[in-house]
């Protein structure tokens, strides 16, 4: 039996599939409260803007835009590429940088040259962001501080949890002190959620922490972008359960256990959809040849994908927020997760998806089983789930991180006098 969800419509309509009966909801977005942002102008920080599409950008390009709407200047300082994923809202200087050892597909800048500071000069910011501990970052807070500017931090990764995944885990109290002086050094530190803030705050930061969380596009991940046509041109059978994973494929997005969470449920009547690229593809296509790989996906394409799918699988313990789950939240599937900061922020587990009470194969195998063998507990948790999402719109969210701005005193006169 395959169970259906479908969108359109006015408020909610009956579906029927598969003898089971849906309610279909409507995509709405909550109105944001219209601010400005006048006088603001931003000089931005980044490790990665637009050379490759990650979340963390994708949260970055979305509060420049509205920040430019409301009225703000932004100029972004960021290692660049003759390729770029997508085009960068705001002003983008290139950066000097080098590409990352054994992970090409990313670059390291090499810190606040010459150039970037007279460009700074020129642009005269009123407030610095940082929203990554590289060296650009590090630099950049200290000039900001120089120029008597206020500095923000927003947090996007938990960088500290990728050494395991590496052998690395010697160096994890050395890179916890190196963050722990990167975001003293700030005047307001952005968490992704309430318990990462908690546990910044606890850590010694204080009240200096401030939330800003992430939205999501419910017009894009959607049940009503749900098509029987794409899975079947997909090789999947009407009769089967879709469990997708949705990130780039590296080893620190938990893709081992991943691999192994879905080798125990083959003799199920599941098919893998594992949506995105990476330099970890060969250890995936290895691992489950039975798996639809689609690559890189953007747009609608990627919208279909997610929203085609029965359930979301995200294993990953390194994410600060779970944009992915999100997304797979707003297109109405069950997800399964491990139980974690950034996740138990998201979902209340058995209300709206799954937190896994241990982030092992068993586990994870046993929720998923579960989840096949109740289609209408996996049909509740995706509803229920998708009008979760629906507190996520992301002109509120940015919304709240122009009020740190205002917090801070920036205004049109508060302006860096001149690069060091």
């Amino acid at each position: 039996m395959t169970i259906v969800i479908f969108g359109g419509g006015r408020g909610f309509e009956d579906v029927t599939n598969g003898g089971v009966v849906l309610l279909a909801e409507r995509p709405f977005h909550q109105p944001a409260e219209e601010k400005s942002a006048e006088g603001l102008r931003l000089a931005l920080f980044s490790g990665n803007y637009n050379y490759t599409r990650d979340g963390s950008n994708q949260a970055l390009n979305r509060l420049s835009a509205y920040l430019i709407s409301h009225g703000a200047e932004v100029r972004v300082y960021s290692p660049t590429t003759d390729t770029p994923a997508f085009e960068p809202a705001g002003e983008l200087v290139s950066a000097p940088s080098i590409a990352i050892p054994g992970r090409g597909e990313y670059r390291l800048a090499l810190g606040l040259n010459r150039a970037l500071r007279a460009d700074l000069a020129d642009f005269r910011p009123t407030a610095v962001h940082l929203s990554a501990p590289d060296l650009l970052g590090n630099q950049a807070g200290k000039w900001g501080r120089k120029m008597g500017l206020p500095v923000v931090a927003s947090l996007h990764t938990r960088f500290e949890t990728y050494l395991s995944y590496y052998g690395l885990d010697w160096l994890r109290p050395t890179a916890e002190r190196y963050l722990d002086r990167f975001y003293r050094g700030c005047d307001r530190v952005l968490a992704p959620n309430a318990p990462i803030a908690e546990l910044l705050r606890e850590q010694g930061l204080g009240e200096r922490v401030r939330v800003w969380g992430r939205g999501v596009d419910r017009d894009r991940f959607s049940p009503a972008r749900r098509d029987l046509d794409w899975r079947r041109s997909m090789g999947v059978d009407d009769n089967e359960i879709v469990v997708a994973f949705l990130g780039r494929l590296v080893m620190e997005k938990g893709l081992d256990v991943l691999c192994e969470t879905l080798v125990r449920l083959r003799g199920q009547p599941i098919r893998p959809l594992i949506i995105g690229e990476g330099p970890a593809r060969a250890f995936v296509e290895e691992r489950l040849p039975e798996a639809i790989l689609t690559g890189h996906l953007d747009g609608a394409a990627l919208g279909r994908a997610v929203s085609s799918a029965d359930i979301l699988f995200n294993p990953s313990l390194t994410e600060a927020f779970g944009n992915a789950s999100l997304e797979g939240m707003a297109a109405g599937l069950a997800v399964v997760c491990p139980r974690a900061p950034s996740t138990s922020a998201l979902i209340a587990d058995g209300q709206d998806g799954v937190l896994a009470a241990s982030a092992d194969a068993q586990t994870y195998a046993a929720a998923i089983q579960s989840l096949i063998s109740e289609p209408l507990r996996r049909v509740r948790l995706g509803r229920a789930a998708r009008r979760t999402s629906a507190r996520y719109d992301w002109n509120a969210i940015c919304g709240e991180v122009l009020d740190v701005y205002r917090e801070l005193g920036v205004t049109a006169d508060r302006r860096a006098r001149s690069a060091a």
